[in-house]
């Protein structure tokens, strides 16, 4: 499976082209022009500002349709869910295409409900090829996302991870941070371990 890394720049999260698919859209519309007739659908983790700042003007760049977790959709015009006024930023209303559910399938790329970070927040999961887009869900190095965030849920995410620690995971391409290319199930399950020593 080739997977196109965007790196994330400044505060926003990372960017993948997978396919026909780009996952997240923090990244500059100019980052992103290369692809622009590959993409087919952006394909959003959650509704946080980092990973949607661009998200409309990617979608009119590329003819593109935007996905999101039914859960998140309420956060593409709600400035309180989707944090953008603690960037200093107002955020255009964004209408999604289609919103996905648990078990829901993107292409090659199984919808995975991981909530904890947001309500709606999504991991995308190739099983074929053990590769997970985790969003902000879990990071490289056993790190996980914040839950102190308005509508964020500790329980919730401990759940998350428990049910990705059990997957079979080689590659980790997270929301922030570097990818993992090789044995990230090892991370997935630092964090899992790090969660229920710190939380409970």
């Amino acid at each position: 499976m080739e997977v196109q890394w965007i790196p994330g720049e400044q505060v926003f999260a990372n960017a993948y082209v997978s396919g026909s698919v780009l996952v997240d859209a923090g990244a500059l519309p100019m980052a992103v022009e290369p692809y622009r007739d590959r993409i087919e659908i952006i394909l959003l983790t959650h509704c946080h500002f980092d990973h949607i700042a661009h998200a409309a003007e990617i979608a009119h760049m590329c003819h593109a349709e935007i996905v999101i977790h039914r859960n998140d959709a309420p956060g593409l015009t709600d400035e309180r869910r989707n944090l953008s006024l603690l960037f200093g930023a107002r955020l255009p209303a964004i209408v999604p295409d289609r919103v996905v559910a648990d078990g829901d399938r993107i292409g090659d790329l199984e919808v995975l409900h991981t909530p904890g970070h947001t309500p709606g927040s999504i991991c995308l999961y190739d099983r074929d090829h053990a590769v997970l887009f985790s969003g902000d869900t879990v990071f490289a190095g056993g790190g996980f996302g914040r839950f102190d965030f308005p509508y964020g849920s500790m329980q919730a995410l401990r759940t998350s991870l428990e049910r990705l620690a059990a997957l079979r995971v080689e590659q980790l391409y997270p929301g922030h941070g570097e990818p993992v290319t090789a044995d990230a199930g090892r991370h997935i399950e630092a964090a899992r371990r790090f969660m229920g020593r710190t939380y409970g």
